[in-house]
């Protein structure tokens, strides 16, 4: 792995609210340094794991103010109507990077259910079970890396069939 654990700095840490969350919950996390990266598969490949398991936190905007988290492994895309299906609603779309922030306190990128400003329902993709991620770490440069099987439990996510492979045209950048 080309990347560096990234220690614990204190209160100013950028992954602080990521790591204080993690700790009330019990889940064991890793903080990493994360260098910028073209593609997913340039970012796997600088994380020394396979695309699959880098694990996207995608907001996704309900009716009014309602959000939710679909964790998303890397080399797919959310199904959307599976996701629709599976929370009960008609419609469900992407918000803008400002409302993301709102809902989150954290930007694009960084997103990660642990240590969000608001305790959204978060919905798993059933893929992650039994892997061992990487996700957003709540600060641009950082990744973090986590048992799925232990973060699934203490976020109570609802864990199901949410996704659909990348189409073969796409570029993951």
């Amino acid at each position: 792995m080309t990347t560096e654990i990234a220690p614990d700095t204190g209160p100013e840490d950028p992954s602080r609210r990521l790591r204080d969350h993690a700790a009330e919950l019990g889940v064991d996390v890793e903080v990493r340094t994360s260098p910028r990266a073209g593609s997913l598969e340039e970012a796997a490949t600088l994380r020394g794991i396979d695309p699959s398991d880098i694990v996207k936190t995608l907001v996704v905007k309900g009716k009014g103010e309602q959000y939710y988290f679909a964790l998303v492994p890397g080399d797919r895309a959310i199904a959307w109507g599976k996701l629709r299906a599976l929370i009960g609603v008609n419609k469900l779309r992407l918000p803008e990077a400002s409302l993301a922030l709102a809902a989150t306190g954290y930007e694009r990128g960084t997103i990660v259910p642990l240590g969000s400003t608001n305790a959204w329902p978060v919905y798993a993709d059933e893929r992650m079970r039994g892997k061992r991620v990487s996700m957003g770490a709540g600060a641009h440069g950082f990744a973090s890396y986590v048992e799925a099987d232990a973060l699934l439990e203490a976020l109570g996510a609802t864990v199901a069939d949410i996704t659909d492979p990348l189409p073969e045209h796409y570029s993951a950048r």
